[in-house]
């Protein structure tokens, strides 16, 4: 397995007889490291020890003595390395296995180079309250081999989780440990604890079912079987994604629900760890997809735009510590798993990983495509010139610009075309609208484009620009979904 090295002390924990002595101690050849010794709590039936910060590396052994009067009692856990611990969660698309993705057989024999990278995964199970252990693994910690990555259709080990770790290997080359815990067709509330869904004002019953949910619904059920079991571990960051079972299920509070859940998971394994994992632990996550859907609605662009809490980026106000992969541009026409499964996960995987390297590991380099800082509308030349925060390059002219023109007490979005470019600014043609022009959104489609041939990149870095929508004036009353209509 991998424990989380330092600055953090690496949680242990486990179950034992009511009052009896427990101790552990860390070897490395034979020789002692460090030694914890602590007893079996009342009404628990457990014990829990906080190991000293550890730099990096290994192999150690750990082993767990438990004594009581004459009965002695031991386990050992062998080949224990020190780095950075991440948990992924989520719906299929994080539950997608590496047999699923594209160059599958390459990928899975690609594994040799990759021994510390160890893997662990979740079994699928809902419980009513907030378990203490997991009832079901489906795969112990083990080193990547091509049948535990390859194990099947949707069956373990996620493709986004394993590339993710993968990537950060190579670019920390120290160990890394997975923890995959998510299941297929499943909302936001249930991996939301109570908590956390209180503050949003969901529901709590009265759940309809939508042809997007296809697992488990109910409030919390997720969370307490999935989440809370691992609550106590030191953990580096988490990734995930979901989103597509919500497009039909409390749309319009996910700009509630999913920054809510950040903050409750990330206080929870604080307090579980005894403040080991970090606060605000970076927290990564895939914005939407693309998707053939027969009805051209916006239900996907809302999605997208919730999943930023409406800013359209993040690290933002209400999701500090966030990093998001854009994966609009990553479309898949043709997979066997339906085009809401694209199998390009190498490239979501690239982009979450650039994200993780500039907020959870502080380096320098750019992780999120163009977003425009600056609107100025020259009502008089029919022009919208946008000025954006980083360099732009334009792919090809598009159509995917949009404008709410707004005459009589009606908005009605028109196309914007593209036109003159610099290397941060872009003008549109707004000459369309014979009314007041109210706001511009771009990428706002379930498919805004082709696979990687959106129009606007960053130059450098093969990041799309993301999705947005912004409004003229803060004086135009009513909110997007007026506008919409």
């Amino acid at each position: 397995m991998v424990l989380q090295k330092e600055p953090a002390g690496a949680m242990i924990w486990g179950y034992g007889i009511l009052g009896a002595t427990v101790t552990v101690t860390l070897y490395q050849d034979k020789e002692t490291i460090m030694e914890k010794v602590t007893s079996v709590k009342a009404h628990s039936n457990s014990w829990m020890v906080v190991l000293d910060p550890m730099k990096p590396g290994g192999p150690y052994e750990v082993m767990a003595q438990q004594t009581f009067g004459r009965t002695n009692f031991t386990l050992r856990v062998h080949d224990v390395l020190f780095g950075d611990v991440w948990l992924c969660s989520g719906q299929s698309n994080m539950q997608m296995t590496v047999s699923q993705i594209f160059n599958a057989t390459r990928e899975l024999s690609n594994t040799a180079a990759y021994q510390s990278v160890r893997i662990f995964s979740v079994s699928l199970t809902e419980a009513e309250q907030e378990l203490e252990d997991l009832a079901k693994v489906d795969l112990q910690w083990s080193k990547p081999t091509s049948e535990n990555l390859g194990h099947g259709v949707f069956k373990y080990m996620s493709a986004v989780c394993w590339l993710f770790g993968r990537n950060l290997y190579d670019t920390l080359h120290y160990p890394i440990g997975l923890i995959s815990s998510s299941w297929g067709g499943t909302p936001i509330e249930a991996w939301s604890s109570g908590r956390s869904l209180k503050t949003c004002g969901v529901p709590t019953r009265g759940f309809t079912q939508s042809d997007s949910v296809t697992g488990p619904s109910k409030n919390s059920v997720l969370w307490n079987a999935m989440i809370h079991p691992l609550h106590n571990m030191t953990l580096k960051g988490m990734i995930w994604y979901q989103g597509e079972s919500n497009i039909n299920v409390n749309r319009d509070l996910y700009n509630c629900t999913f920054p809510a859940l950040i903050e409750d998971w990330r206080q929870a394994f604080h307090r579980g760890s005894q403040g080991q994992t970090e606060r605000f632990f970076p927290f990564g996550f895939v914005q939407l997809s693309s998707y053939l859907s027969a009805t051209s609605d916006d239900k996907f662009p809302q999605i997208r735009w919730h999943q930023t809490a409406d800013f359209g980026y993040v690290p933002n106000v209400r999701m500090p510590n966030t990093f998001m992969a854009v994966a609009m541009d990553l479309c898949d026409r043709t997979s066997p798993y339906g085009s809401i499964h694209p199998r390009d996960k190498q490239t979501v995987a690239y982009r979450l990983h650039l994200g993780a390297r500039a907020v959870a590991y502080g380096e320098k380099l750019i992780f999120q495509g163009p977003l425009p800082e600056k609107m100025e509308l020259l009502a008089d030349r029919g022009l919208l010139n946008l000025t954006y925060s980083q360099q732009i390059q334009v792919k090809k002219q598009d159509k995917i610009f949009e404008i709410s023109c707004c005459s009589d007490h009606q908005c009605k979005w028109l196309p914007a075309p593209m036109g003159t470019f610099s290397a941060q600014t872009l003008a549109l043609n707004v000459s369309s609208c014979r009314g007041t022009p109210a706001a511009v959104r771009y990428a706002w489609t379930t498919w805004p484009c082709e696979y990687k041939r959106c129009p606007l990149y960053h130059p450098s870095s093969t990041l799309p620009a993301p999705p947005f929508i912004a409004f003229m004036t803060d004086q135009i009353p009513g909110d997007l979904s007026k506008l919409a209509k």
